[in-house]
């Protein structure tokens, strides 16, 4: 067992919680926030709500939870197998996806830093090769990807906290105000309309209970870090995306790859700006390498779970499931293509919505299953009251969720969702079978 010294601190679990959430969700909000306008700070406040709900709902499930498998594990609780498939499969599926906007992402930073126009098509082939390029890189296996990670995590890190406190000297309260509804959606439209987009800032915070061993007195501060880092995480991006809205037009925000590097070249002028740039595009590729590591991971351990193809569970001499991460990027590629769009940041919008409504289907599937959870775990009534309750607010927050990504999200989700039952139509047979079997045996024994 480790000593109490090895152990985190509530703290440092807050700190990292926020830094993974943070990521590279962060860096082209600002140009698809400025669709709505600075209005869009009310969007933020429902979606804080909600992932706060969310965070602690999580973090319930992962102290009280006997089940292995993250969502899938909470799932099995109240939905069975099926349950289970269903939130690997479509969680699986968020991230294929939201790796792509992350490319999508560096390949807008970098254009703009090398001062090139590119064309919608060869905003595809740049993502693509990105993608590719981070598989690559990965087939040394997770101690490399870990070290780089830690590095370049700090490319988004200083320029949002920079923003936060010193952007406030450029700030005019004028173009602010300005800039509040300048397509003068109504109110209702213009809040659900930027609600994708926030959580999409917010993806990750499930991942908030997975260091439970790893820090004093889980029980207790488990939950004050995940609630913690949400807020944490929320109060820099209101900060540093709203400071933005006050600096720089928001018709030249609307017509940006690169936000933070508009931003800070205004402030401080162009060579700050390219520096912004270059530090932003290391943190995103940096991020983009941990996740598709983390993709290739979370399909090789479905694998030996008997959900997905047996080629993505088998793996390198060091560990690494290169076959799963070559099938994956093939994938991704062929989703890049067919996601063209007139504009980089309609590509970016167009993944960003349906990677959330694909995430959001495990979100449901677990907080349906939390009653269960604390039941099966014999948490005393009073607490199990008031954690369903929250579960409850964050199932409604998800569900508006689902409701403001759109028509288009909803119905290629839909699909997904669809093709997700039909596959695990064609392995139950691994586990209902079985379990069908061995009930017969038991009635007969009886």
């Amino acid at each position: 067992m480790s000593k109490k010294k090895d152990k985190m601190s509530v703290l440092q679990l807050t700190m990292i919680t926020a830094i993974n959430m943070m990521g590279s969700g962060i860096i082209m909000l600002p140009t698809n926030l400025a669709q709505v306008g600075t209005m869009s700070i009310l969007s933020w406040l429902v979606t804080g709500v909600g992932s706060m709900a969310l965070a602690y709902a999580f973090a319930q499930c992962g102290m009280f939870s006997r089940n292995e498998g993250g969502m899938g594990g909470y799932a099995e609780y109240s939905h069975g197998t099926a349950g289970s498939f269903m939130a690997n499969y479509s969680y699986g599926v968020s991230l294929v996806i939201a790796n792509i906007a992350i490319a999508i992402s560096a390949v807008g930073y970098s254009s703009v830093f090398l001062g090139v126009q590119l064309s919608p098509v060869a905003v595809g082939l740049w993502t693509i090769f990105t993608l590719w390029l981070a598989t690559a890189l990965n087939f040394g296996g997770a101690s490399i990807t870990g070290k780089l990670g830690s590095i370049t995590v700090w490319g988004v890190i200083i320029p949002v906290l920079g923003m936060s406190t010193i952007g406030w000297f450029w700030f005019s309260g004028h173009q602010y105000v300005t800039a509040w509804n300048p397509n003068h959606l109504p109110f209702f439209t213009a809040v659900g309309k930027s609600i994708s987009i926030t959580l999409w800032a917010f993806l990750g915070l499930e991942s908030a209970s997975a260091n439970m061993d790893a820090v004093e007195n889980p029980k207790k501060n488990v939950p004050i870090a995940c609630l913690g880092g949400t807020i944490g995480a929320g109060i820099i991006y209101i900060i540093s995306t709203n400071v933005i809205a006050g600096i720089v037009p928001n018709a030249s925000l609307l017509n940006t790859n690169a936000p933070f590097g508009l931003a800070y070249a205004s402030m401080l002028g162009p060579i700050a700006g390219k520096i912004v740039m270059a530090l932003m595009v290391m943190s995103c590729f940096g991020s983009l390498l941990g996740w598709q590591f983390t993709i290739a991971g979370v399909f090789r351990s479905s694998a030996v779970e008997g959900y997905f193809p047996k080629a993505f569970g088998k793996v390198s001499k060091n560990g690494t499931p290169v076959l799963g991460m070559c099938i994956i990027t093939i994938g991704q590629s062929l989703l890049a293509l067919m996601t063209i769009s007139p504009t980089l940041a309609k590509q970016f919008n167009v993944l960003v919505n349906l990677a959330v409504v694909t995430n959001v289907i495990p979100y449901l599937l677990s907080m349906s299953s939390v009653n269960t959870i604390m039941k099966s775990e014999n948490v005393p009534e009073g607490k199990i009251k008031k954690t369903t309750f929250i579960a409850l607010i964050a199932s409604a927050y998800s569900l508006y969720a689902l409701y403001s990504s759109g028509l288009e999200p909803m119905f290629y989700g839909s699909i997904v969702t669809f093709a997700g039952w039909t596959l695990y139509g064609f392995v139950s047979h691994r586990f209902d079978v079985k379990k069908s079997d061995k009930d017969k045996s038991e009635e007969l024994i009886a």
